[in-house]
């Protein structure tokens, strides 16, 4: 009984080692697929994922992960392609308006010389506004497609964060003013120095503010924190959480902002996303809350 109970000790002990070894394999092949995986993710690279083991279950696991990289990679390769047809249509088609509109505008400078009557000079007017508006409207889609295309000649240097939303706070004082607003404002007394490119965040300060001044009952805290982060936050009662979950969508409009395009916050975005920041929006007891972070 002895030697029977020994050789089943034995037996069981092999069996024991075997399925160590056959799991040791499996979790070596998981995450020789996990790894390749994440890789293939990141790197632009048609490389398929390969293991080291024999395991056919394992290899079909690849093969089936394989799959769908063959088809992500599809359609990430038809998204980029729209996405520049897209960007080559706007830019075009906002290049193409710019030309007659400024036509447009010339020949209502002569219309305005001649004489005419009240009832001529009304409508002068009326298309006067109109035109004012549309050349507006076609800058703006102007100035989208070329922030879109220009990263890469971004220019970067450090730069003081308060002193670049001093200066845009400053540069709005007129309009805040006639809205009876007058800002809250909060920042460290060390300055906050970031490398970045100056213009894209002063652009960045320059639309978030022109956002408070469409969207503030009559307040604004603008809060600029040690960490780089900076807040700015009024009370907003003709929105919703609906409306500013889509604050950043491009071409978003909200029903109050009948003359916008509805690129102010999206270029924000862009420009933010550019200098590898996060830009995000949220809404809590009627506050409207944009909140920027800018890498150290």
């Amino acid at each position: 009984m002895k030697i029977w109970l020994w050789v089943l000790i034995v037996i069981m002990f092999v069996i024991i080692v075997a399925l160590l070894a056959k799991i040791h394999i499996l979790q070596k092949s998981a995450k020789e697929i996990q790894t390749a995986f994440a890789d293939r993710l990141i790197t632009d690279t048609n490389t398929l994922i390969d293991i080291s083991t024999g395991d056919k279950y394992m290899r079909d696991l690849a093969g089936s992960v394989n799959a769908q990289l063959r088809k992500l990679r599809a359609q990430r390769l038809r998204f980029l392609h729209g996405d520049t047809e897209l960007k080559n249509a706007v830019t075009n088609i906002s290049h193409d308006l710019r030309t007659p509109l400024t036509a447009i505008c010339g020949y209502l400078d002569l219309l305005e010389q001649e004489d005419k009557s009240e009832t001529v000079e009304r409508y002068l007017d009326i298309i006067r506004e109109r035109a004012e508006i549309l050349t507006q409207l076609t800058e703006e889609l102007f100035r989208y497609s070329v922030i879109l295309s220009s990263e890469e000649n971004a220019i970067k240097e450090p730069v003081a964060i308060g002193n670049i939303l001093e200066e845009s706070i400053a540069a709005f004082y007129t309009a805040l003013n006639e809205r009876g607003i007058i800002p809250n404002i909060q920042m460290p007394q060390d300055k906050v120095i970031r490398t970045l490119d100056r213009s894209a965040l002063s652009r960045v300060f320059s639309n978030l503010l022109n956002n408070a001044v469409k969207y503030s009952d009559g307040d604004l805290d603008i809060t600029l924190s040690e960490s780089g982060e900076i807040t700015f936050a009024n009370t907003a009662s003709g929105l919703n959480e609906v409306q500013v979950g889509r604050l950043f969508d491009r071409f978003y409009t909200v029903e109050a902002a009948g003359k916008s395009t509805g690129l102010g916050l999206a270029i924000a975005r862009t420009l933010i996303e550019q200098m590898n920041g996060t830009i995000s929006a949220r809404y809590e007891k009627c506050r409207l809350i944009i909140c920027i972070t800018l890498p150290g």
